[in-house]
C-alpha cells in the first residue's frame, strides 16, 4: 500500500483534505455528502496521484462517476502539484466476531453489528440487519417450529417502518392528487391487485410516500397476515450489493419474491445501475406473474425514467400510472387548516392564507412552516399574527419568492388580452393596448423585484412615471371593476403557480 508523505507534509495532506471535504459538503449538500462522500477516506499518493479510499466497488464506481473530476479540481487549488485523483476500493476493517454476535449467512460466514453498521452507513443509511438467519435459511440447532419468527425479523429487517401518522384519514384530497388517492385506496382495500404496478409519480413532497405509507398500514390492519415489504430504491440497490458481495443472492430473491406487497420508493435512482436493475426486474416479473402487488414511486412518468432500460420502462407503466400535480392554492389552503385542527391550536385564517399563498413548492416544506410558526408560539409565548409568521419565516419565505421574469408577465398578458407582444413595447396609446400594458407593469411591480426605471425600459424605453401612474391606474380599475379586478388576479395567480 503506498505511503503518505511523513512528517510536515503529512499533516499539510491531511489539512488540504479537510477543507477540501468542507468544501464539496457546501456545494452537494447535507444529505449526498452523507450518503457518498463521507466514508471516502485518505489512502495515500502514488505516481503524483492521490489516492482516496471507499468501502465497496458501488461507491467507488459512483464517486468516480459523479464527483471524481470536482475533487481533483479542489484539490488542484490546494496544491497544483497533484496530477489526479484516484479512487480505490478498501474495505474497513472487519472486527473479530464474538462468539454467539454474529448472525449466520450462507457459507458459515457471520457478519457482525459492528460490520453492518459501517457498511450501512457507507451506503448512507445505517440498516439495522436483523440478528437471524436470512429468509429461507434457518441458524443451526434452530427448530422448525421458529421458521415463522426467522422470517419476520428478516423482513423486518430489510423492510422501512411505516410511518403511523401518515394515513389514508390524515390525507388530504384534491384535484391535483384526486386519481392517485383513489388509486391508492383501491390497492390498499382489494384481496386481489386491481392494477399491477400501481405507480404514483409526481415531484418532491406531494405525498406518494405519504400514500405508500397509508397503503401499507392499511393492509397491515385489515390483513395481518400478508407480508410486507417497503423500502426506498437505494436500500433495495443496497441490499441487492450486500447480498453479492456475501454471496447471499438466494436468500435475497427469496426474501424479495415471497412478499404479498411489495412497495419500492424513488425508484428512478436505480437509473444506470445495470445489476440492479436486472435484479429489481426479475423480482417484479416473478411478483406480478404471482398476482402480488406491486406498488412504485418516482419524481417522473415511466417513460421519463432516465438511464432505465426501455424494458423496464415498459413493465412499469403496465399497470396503473397516475401523477399528483403541483399543489393548487385551495388545496394548501386545506391542508393548513386540517394540519392545524389536528393540532388544536388556534391560528388565523389570514396566517393560513398568507402561508399557501407564498410557500407553493411543495406540502413537506408548507407543514414544516406551519410547525416552526406553532413551536415559535408555544416556546416564546407570543400570539400568532401575520406580522409574527414573516418573522419566524423569513429565511423560508425569501427562498420561495417566486423569481417571475418581466418578460413572462409580458408575454402572459398579451395571450389574455389577445394582443401582440410587440405592443407592450410600442407606442401605440389605443385603450386595447394601452389597458394590458399597464397590467403587464403593474404586476411587474407587485412579483418581480426590478426597480420602476428597469420596468420603465422594459416597456419600450418608458419613464417610471409612466409606470407609477400605470400602477396607480390598474389599482383604481380594480377598486372599482370586479370584472376587470378578476382578470388581474387570475393572471396574478397564474404567474406565481
Amino acid at each position: 500500500m503506498s505511503k503518505m508523505v511523513g512528517g510536515d507534509g503529512e499533516a499539510t495532506v491531511i489539512e488540504q483534505w479537510s477543507r477540501v471535504r468542507g468544501r464539496l459538503r457546501a456545494e452537494v449538500g447535507e444529505a449526498a455528502y452523507r450518503s457518498w462522500l463521507k466514508p471516502l477516506t485518505l489512502a495515500g499518493s502514488r505516481n503524483g496521484k492521490l489516492r482516496l479510499a471507499v468501502p465497496t466497488r458501488f461507491m467507488r464506481d459512483w464517486v468516480a462517476s459523479n464527483y471524481a473530476e470536482r475533487l481533483r479540481a479542489l484539490w488542484s487549488e490546494e496544491d497544483p502539484d497533484v496530477g489526479g485523483i484516484e479512487i480505490v476500493v478498501q474495505p474497513p476493517a472487519r472486527p473479530t466476531p464474538k462468539p454467539g454476535a454474529g448472525a449466520p449467512l450462507i457459507g458459515g460466514a457471520t457478519e457482525t453489528r459492528g460490520d453492518a453498521a459501517v457498511n450501512g452507513a457507507a451506503m448512507g443509511k445505517v440498516c439495522e440487519v436483523a440478528a437471524s438467519a436470512p429468509a429461507g435459511i434457518m441458524p443451526r440447532g434452530s427448530a422448525a417450529g421458529g421458521e415463522a419468527a426467522s422470517e419476520s425479523a428478516a423482513r423486518d429487517g430489510i423492510s422501512a417502518p411505516l410511518d403511523p401518522r401518515f394515513t389514508f384519514d390524515n390525507f388530504v384530497v384534491g384535484k391535483p392528487n384526486e386519481l392517485a388517492y383513489a388509486a391508492a385506496r383501491r390497492v390498499a382495500e382489494a384481496p386481489i391487485a386491481p392494477f399491477n404496478p400501481l405507480f404514483l409519480y409526481g415531484g418532491v413532497g406531494l405525498g406518494k410516500t405519504h400514500l405508500m405509507h397509508a397503503i401499507g398500514l392499511h393492509i397491515k390492519k385489515q390483513s395481518p397476515e400478508r407480508r410486507i415489504i417497503y423500502l426506498s430504491a437505494e436500500k433495495f440497490m443496497y441490499q441487492f450489493v450486500r447480498a453479492l458481495r456475501t454471496k447471499d443472492t438466494m436468500a435475497f430473491k427469496e426474501q424479495f419474491r415471497s412478499v404479498d406487497v411489495l412497495m419500492i420508493d424513488d425508484v428512478q435512482f436505480i437509473g444506470g445501475r445495470e445489476a440492479t436493475q436486472e435484479e429489481f426486474f426479475h423480482t417484479f416479473n416473478a411478483l406480478v406473474d404471482q398476482n402480488r402487488q406491486v406498488i412504485i414511486s418516482a419524481d417522473k412518468s415511466p417513460s421519463d425514467l432516465e438511464g432505465v432500460e426501455e424494458r423496464m420502462r415498459s413493465r412499469l407503466g403496465w399497470g396503473l400510472v397516475a401523477d399528483i400535480h403541483p399543489t393548487t392554492y385551495e388545496l394548501r389552503l386545506g391542508i393548513l387548516q386540517a394540519k392545524a385542527e389536528q393540532s388544536s391550536t388556534d391560528i388565523p385564517v389570514k396566517v393560513l392564507e398568507f402561508l399557501a399563498h407564498k410557500i407553493t413548492s411543495n406540502v413537506r416544506e408548507l407543514e414544516g412552516a406551519l410547525n416552526r410558526i406553532m413551536a415559535h408560539a408555544t416556546l416564546v409565548g407570543r400570539p400568532i399574527t401575520l406580522e409574527t409568521t414573516q418573522e419566524v419565516l423569513h429565511d423560508l419565505l425569501r427562498a420561495n419568492d417566486r423569481r417571475v421574469t418581466i418578460e413572462e408577465i409580458q408575454k402572459r398578458v398579451s395571450a389574455h388580452f389577445n394582443v401582440r407582444i410587440a405592443d407592450m413595447h410600442s407606442a401605440r396609446r389605443a385603450r386595447a393596448v394601452a389597458r394590458p400594458r399597464q397590467v403587464a407593469m403593474y404586476l411587474s411591480k407587485q412579483l418581480t423585484s426590478r426597480s420602476l426605471p428597469e420596468i420603465g425600459r422594459k416597456f419600450g424605453g418608458r419613464d417610471h412615471t409612466t409606470v407609477m401612474h400605470a400602477v396607480r391606474k390598474v389599482e383604481e380599475l380594480k377598486a372599482t371593476d370586479s370584472s376587470f379586478a378578476e382578470d388581474v388576479e387570475l393572471l396574478r395567480r397564474m404567474l406565481e403557480a
